[in-house]
């Protein structure tokens, strides 16, 4: 079977309900979404992994003013093809031991 998405044309339908056939549907969903650059960043797990893939050409981009701050757009479905999750332990709270001190004596 033949039909078009985002004037694509796709030859098959995945319709068994599974995960993979979801993230296809997410994933082509997204194509014409944009992150900014630090949304995207977040998802894939830093800036300089944001570049790298930008840089190889795994991530498109889009830049409309030529200004060195303008906001730059990634595109919504490279970033989600290419997210990460990272687990980081909770930084631990430095406490000022003197100042407690003096608390605990007033």
């Amino acid at each position: 079977m033949i039909y078009t998405v985002n004037n694509e044309l796709r030859t098959t339908i995945l319709d068994d309900g599974t995960a993979e056939e979801k993230l296809a549907e997410i994933l082509i969903l997204m194509n014409d979404k944009t992150f900014g650059q630090r949304e995207a960043a977040s998802i894939v797990g830093g800036r300089g992994r944001l570049y790298r893939l930008i840089e190889a050409g795994k991530i498109r981009t889009d830049k409309p003013t030529n200004k060195q701050n303008g906001k730059w757009f990634c595109n919504a479905s490279d970033v989600l093809r290419h997210a990460v999750v990272i687990y980081r332990k909770p930084r631990k709270i430095k406490r000022n031991e003197k100042a407690n001190n003096k608390r605990a004596t007033a």
